[in-house]
């Protein structure tokens, strides 16, 4: 039983090293402006806890919005990305205003004091 433990364990570390290589060596890069983005309602048009597509966001979700511009670059609903310096993958579920240009809002739930200590950075993104 042991060695089916260690077995399955095997394989999921082989797939999880994968799909990181995977992001890391993507066909698409860009830097961005990344800022983050909460569940408010002063900070969105409608039900704030609703993305642009119809998905609803929860707390503790991967989810970027996109502006505009990038989606035109490839990175529409569900698409998965890998911001450097950041852990895991985020998927795209929200767009931005049309005004903003090679930009991102990074989800943080309803926790804005997290999203006003991460600001405004650059980061580099990849898909």
């Amino acid at each position: 039983m042991k060695s089916i433990h260690y077995l399955l364990f095997a394989l999921l570390t082989i797939a999880c090293g994968n799909i990181h290589m995977a992001y890391a060596n993507s066909s698409h890069s860009l830097k961005v402006t990344a800022s983050a983005y909460n569940s408010v309602r002063s900070q969105t048009q409608g039900n704030p806890a609703i993305g642009a597509w119809g998905d609803r966001l929860k707390p503790g979700m991967k989810v970027i919005a996109v502006s505009r511009d990038l989606l035109r670059m490839g990175l529409k609903h569900n698409t998965r990305v890998k911001i450097d310096g950041l852990p895991g993958i985020y998927l795209v579920k929200d767009k931005m205003n049309k005004r903003w240009r090679r930009k991102i809002d990074i989800y943080m739930g309803r926790d804005v004091k997290s999203a006003r200590r991460w600001g405004k950075r650059k980061v580099t993104i990849r898909w």
